[in-house]
This record gives C-alpha cells, sequence and structure tokens, in this order.
C-alpha cells in the first residue's frame, strides 16, 4: 500500500476528529467550502 499522496493546487488542509453522526460519521469543515471537492485521507492512528 502506498504511504505518499501529492497534490497540486491545494487551497489548505484541515486535521479534524471524525465524529459519529446519526448511523454515519462527519468531519467538520467551514462552510465556505460548501460545494468544493475534497479528499479525505484516512491516517494509520
Amino acid at each position: 500500500a502506498q504511504t505518499h499522496l501529492e497534490i497540486d493546487g491545494i487551497q489548505g488542509f484541515f486535521i479534524r476528529k471524525v465524529t459519529k453522526f446519526g448511523t454515519s460519521a462527519k468531519a467538520d469543515v467551514p462552510k465556505e467550502y460548501i460545494g468544493k471537492t475534497v479528499y479525505v485521507v484516512v491516517l494509520n492512528d
């Protein structure tokens, strides 16, 4: 499995904890990013 990721042209990045949301989960980000394409990268803890 690959453990390296490079992405060009990003606006920024966030470190967030995933929290329970009903029967699913979520990671909160600022509302200015509504409608933007995002990538979720899951790290080994």
